[in-house]
């Protein structure tokens, strides 16, 4: 029989389960995630969620960030209509971004030095038992005192172990300098990064280039790794691969295009795309590559760069200077691409392109340009947490151990 006092223990043990569910430590593992049969899945696997921070630096975002967070509302509506959406806020804009996101969006409290998620998060792994654990690399904002772009960025060195914390995954911590946008995987075990920012001094420069690879292989479960040379012009990530050639399919790859040839892109995705197409991914596979023309060039006007804070170790922005736009960089989210777009000429194009690409996605096109003024785009303020799921044969093999 059921009485009242049984529910109100039921409730009670209910809610102590979850408090101690909330309450556990994630653990720093020994080992690495390839040695303990993790990977990570490439971005169009089903996800479980997706992280955002809330932008208010006033020496990165003009108007008190007010118009980047405007462009924060409209990224999150895009993804909230396809997977849960996480917004971390700092204490004193937590109440501004409540009430300024939907009420679907969860709001959690965070410190942070910036909005990169996708370079200062976790990147996540998971296994074919159901398993899903983090990577938390070590951050230094871009180059450390060896050109960085902000100072100081030990808020952000933490952020990944505690998103780890909130999504109840154990994480890895190498010795190693690394953001989320400087690699980009197919899931099957094929990795793409630029040399122009992976061999660059100001990040790991102890490593040779084999070592980082190793690195690589051992923590995200890839055995194939594709180097381009060179990233988006003037890209101050020193040349993020996810800003410039992006995996949107197995054995596809979008690479960022121009057709002028005076124009300094065009020697750094011309030498790209002769690499990319004669390499071959990890299952042997030649790939297919789809050119995405860059918007612009887009540059910086003076209005858009007159009221930002000037402050030390802070990287100025100049009125005219060159962005490093483009359509690369976008959002693989469940059942959609969310694609940057910047008013222009190009735009149509690369939502055609997304179209035909992935036919069984919905393209959302959102505006770039706030995002572009604090020096990235769509993909780097976003972090996904793939979903866990269980091989049948992988968890029939361990009984059968």
């Amino acid at each position: 029989m059921i009485t009242a006092k049984s529910m109100i223990t039921v409730e009670r043990e209910s809610w102590d389960d979850l408090a101690a569910s909330l309450a556990r430590m994630s653990a720093v593992l020994p080992g690495t995630p390839a040695d303990d049969g993790y990977r990570m899945p490439a971005e169009w696997e089903p996800h479980d969620g997706c992280y955002l921070v809330w932008p208010e630096r006033p020496d990165n975002w003009r108007a008190g960030a007010k118009p980047a967070q405007a462009a924060w509302v409209r990224l999150a509506e895009a993804i909230a209509g396809a997977e849960p959406v996480t917004v971390l806020a700092s204490a004193r804009q937590w109440r501004n971004a409540r009430n300024r996101l939907p009420a679907s969006v969860r709001v959690v409290e965070a410190t942070t030095d910036d909005a990169w998620v996708r370079d200062s998060g976790p990147t996540f792994v998971v296994d074919d038992l159901g398993g899903r654990r983090a990577v938390d690399w070590a951050f230094n904002a871009w180059g450390g005192l060896r050109g960085g772009l902000f100072f100081p960025w030990d808020s952000d060195d933490i952020l990944g172990h505690k998103i780890a914390e909130l999504e109840g995954a154990d994480c890895y911590q190498p010795p190693l300098v690394m953001e989320g946008g400087s690699f980009d995987t197919d899931g099957e075990g094929t990795l793409l990064v630029t040399q122009e920012c992976l061999l660059h001094p100001n990040r790991n420069p102890e490593l040779d280039r084999d070592e980082i690879e190793r690195y690589l292989c051992d923590h995200l479960g890839v055995r194939t790794v594709v180097w381009l040379p060179r990233g988006v012009h003037l890209d101050e990530t020193d040349g993020h691969v996810d800003n410039f050639a992006r995996f949107v399919a197995p054995g596809v790859v979008v690479l960022t295009w121009t057709h002028d040839r005076s124009d300094p892109q065009y020697e750094r995705s011309a030498e790209a795309l002769e690499i990319l197409r004669d390499a071959t991914d990890a299952r042997g596979r030649r790939l297919r590559v789809a050119l995405l023309h860059q918007p612009g060039p887009l540059r910086a006007t003076a209005a858009e760069v007159a009221d930002l804070d000037v402050v030390e170790g802070s990287r100025p922005r100049l009125p005219g200077e060159r962005l490093a736009g483009s359509y690369v960089n976008c959002y693989l989210g469940n059942g959609v691409v969310v694609v940057p777009v910047f008013d222009d000429r190009h735009d149509a194009e690369a939502l055609a392109i997304y179209a035909e690409l992935l036919p069984d996605r919905t393209v959302v096109p959102v505006p770039g340009r706030e995002i572009l003024l604090g020096g990235g785009n769509v993909h780097c303020v976003t972090q996904q947490v793939p979903s866990v799921r269980r091989d049948p044969a992988a968890v029939a093999g361990t009984l059968g151990d």
